[in-house]
């Protein structure tokens, strides 16, 4: 018997209802957003597969709910696209690994320690992205010493980049807040632009909440901010242009605006 006799013949057992779930299942699969490509040959748009199954569980996931795919969600989803091209995934997920969710090896090619962010934030920026919340600090409201506080920060961006390779973070753009997102977009954020806050001069940490500039060839390309309120780290003003947009997915009823002047920062 072939796997679509199989589903035939499954399909007979099923009541009503399951029927209804599973053409609302199929309907979506039959209209998956429209993917695009940013960059071409990355890590992961070299293989179509990954792109189409990313794809496909974002049509699974909006066949039940406007809402946008969350990081729990993501996280999942960005997993079993690994895994369905047969790369070798080991998630941490737990306290022994800090900073780092998941290793991936693509075979042959690359091996990265990620870090996997989301956001569906109202005004998010063409040009530039946001991370609310990097890791945790509570060391900094008790922190007093500009000393101090370079030291901190320094030790942690160490830590930080000893475990984490990149930031992959998934972008949900919503025209309105309870619509679905028009538009999903894929983006890696290197942490080797964390690396200029080793060499950070002691008056940026005068402020009892510094903010540190990140530079690529002389070029700031993220501010790292110390949120004292909630004893975190956030980053600001992260240029696309320092980071791998891997790829988008819109909804076929969106035109595609790619080339439109960028939003608000």
């Amino acid at each position: 018997m072939t796997g679509l006799d199989e589903i035939k013949a499954k399909l007979e057992t099923f009541s009503p209802a399951k029927i209804k779930f599973v053409a609302n299942m199929v309907s979506a699969l039959a209209n998956p957003p429209r993917a695009r490509i940013r960059q071409e040959d990355t890590w992961l748009t070299g293989w179509p597969d990954w792109i189409e199954y990313f794809g496909l569980a974002l049509s699974v996931h909006h066949g039940t709910t406007p809402e946008p795919l969350g990081l729990t969600a993501f996280e999942t989803v960005f997993r079993n696209a690994c895994k369905s091209v047969d790369w070798d995934v080991q998630w941490f997920g737990g306290p022994t690994h800090r900073f780092a969710d998941l290793r991936v090896t693509v075979p042959g090619l690359v091996t990265k320690q990620l870090s996997l962010k989301s956001t569906a934030a109202k005004g998010l920026s063409r040009r530039l992205a946001h991370i609310s919340k990097l890791t945790e600090a509570a060391w900094i409201q008790d922190e007093r010493t500009a000393q101090g506080r370079r030291q901190r920060l320094r030790a942690l961006f160490l830590e930080y980049c000893n475990a984490v390779d990149a930031i992959v973070m998934l972008r949900a753009f919503r025209r309105e807040p309870n619509r679905m997102p028009s538009r999903y977009e894929l983006l890696e954020v290197p942490t080797s632009i964390f690396s200029t806050v080793q060499s950070a001069p002691l008056d940026v940490f005068q402020r009892g909440a510094p903010i540190v500039e990140c530079e690529v060839n002389g070029e700031v390309v993220a501010k790292i901010a110390i949120d004292r309120s909630d004893a975190k780290i956030t980053i600001r003003s992260i240029s696309l242009s320092a980071c791998i947009v891997h790829a988008e997915w819109r909804r076929h009823c969106e035109p595609d605006r790619s080339d439109a002047p960028s939003g608000a920062a």
